[in-house]
């Protein structure tokens, strides 16, 4: 959508602390899942962690009341933005992401929630941990409208039932995969 770029937060819960052997696939990906999410079409920029190497953090770094219970203080979560549903579709469901899907349910507990809430803002403004964590909320609390949606659910900038043109996404996995093909080599000879 012109003049709007899509925000997409995402929550879980690890089966175990970060540096534990069991989560240790997950470890071994991070890097490369932020490498291939910066060199794909539509990537605009995104969050990082407060007192971690790397972009500045949005905010100060918050959790939603699903982490309650859990054991946990921190959790992983990211906040992103990208041109459009498309491109994030792209990136999100192809190559080294896609990748780190196919074994999440190894590193992660099952949830009750959403995984992830998507939403427009401004081009050129940019979202932080509370407004993520909010919506996911509202979503899990609501269901999905204009202000918190999903992929299988989408919306358009001005708050109309959208589509996602699936020619499109295939198009955009397509051009990212050359720039993610050694990227994409070294996760495959990953351990799970």
């Amino acid at each position: 959508m012109a003049g709007h770029h899509l925000a997409i937060y995402n929550f879980g819960l690890h089966v175990d602390d970060y540096d534990s052997p069991a989560v240790e696939g997950f470890r071994l990906r991070e890097a490369a899942n932020f490498e291939a999410a910066s060199l794909a079409e539509g990537f605009v920029g995104r969050s990082g962690y407060p007192d971690v190497e790397g972009p500045e953090s949005w905010g100060v770094q918050v959790f939603p009341r699903f982490i309650d219970g859990s054991g946990f203080d921190s959790a992983p979560s990211s906040l992103s933005l990208w041109r459009d549903i498309e491109s994030l579709m792209a990136f999100s469901y192809n190559g080294v992401h896609a990748n780190a899907l196919k074994h999440a349910r190894n590193w992660n507990r099952r949830q009750d929630w959403p995984p992830l809430v998507l939403w427009w803002v401004e081009a050129g403004s940019r979202p932080d941990w509370q407004d993520g964590v909010s919506r996911l909320e509202r979503l899990h609390d609501h269901g999905a409208g204009p202000g918190a949606f999903t992929f299988k659910e989408p919306f358009t900038a001005t708050g109309e039932v959208a589509s996602v043109d699936r020619a499109r996404v295939r198009q955009i996995a397509e051009a990212n995969r050359g720039g993610q093909e050694s990227l994409l080599a070294h996760v495959l000879s990953l351990k799970v």
